[in-house]
């Protein structure tokens, strides 16, 4: 969250009730993945709650560095791939997952090259205004284009999907990218994460969804078999 530690620590908590609640409704392996999720924007919202912690309070001065580098982690290593993995495994039709699998090797690939650039070059967390601008030296022709790769990695997958309601969330995540990058372009790492709760509230009706209507079918197809056979 980018206005205060208190928004993040209360986004976190509502972020850490969604995931739970969408973890215990989730049948399968698969589906667990995708509904962790929400627990991971929760953990990324506790740890920027201690970033603003680290710039605001001499107290915790030496956590700055360790937890703006968790946060970036995060935000540009994990995301790129978990978000395309975790919509694959729920991917029902064979030729939808093939461009699934495409979407998987893009992330894969931003994700390597934030990882390398995250370890490679400095990076600072400052306070501007009423939010946390993250200072990265990466090389900018190649994290151009980079940029790019992630937000294909990350917003493209559920448009791709035949999974009820997944539309849902890919129109979630590029409505809130296109504001946070038309308002707060400066600031696009760290405010993207305010619209996790809306987010996460997507990835829970999506699993509710899902095994709702699994359940629907497995019990129209108990009756069909025990209707009696007039002969």
């Amino acid at each position: 969250m980018c206005f205060s530690a208190g928004a993040s620590f209360g986004a976190g908590v509502v972020l850490s009730v969604i995931g739970v609640a969408s973890i215990k409704k989730a049948k399968s392996s698969s589906q667990i993945i995708f509904a962790s999720i929400p627990l991971i924007f929760a953990v990324q919202q506790f740890t920027e709650g201690f970033v603003w912690l680290s710039l605001t309070n001499p107290n915790y001065a030496s956590l700055q560095k360790v937890t703006t580098y968790n946060f970036l982690f995060l935000a540009q290593v994990v995301w790129p791939i978990w978000v395309p993995y975790a919509i694959l495994k729920l991917e029902p039709k064979e030729r939808r997952r093939i461009s699934e699998k495409i979407l998987v090797v893009i992330g894969s690939l931003v994700s390597i090259y934030l990882a390398y650039c995250l370890l490679a070059f400095p990076v600072e967390a400052k306070i501007v205004g009423y939010h946390i601008t993250y200072e990265q030296s990466y090389p900018a022709a190649i994290s151009n284009f980079c940029g790019f790769l992630y937000v294909v990695a990350t917003i493209v997958p559920p448009f791709f999907s035949r999974v009820s309601r997944m539309w849902m969330l890919g129109t979630t995540i590029l409505i809130s990218y296109v504001i946070t990058t038309l308002f707060y372009e400066d600031y696009i790492v760290s405010v993207w994460c305010f619209f996790a709760s809306i987010i996460s509230m997507a990835i829970y009706a999506i699993i509710y969804e899902l095994n709702n209507s699994n359940r629907f079918e497995f019990k129209n197809k108990t009756n069909e078999i025990s209707k009696p056979t007039l002969t």
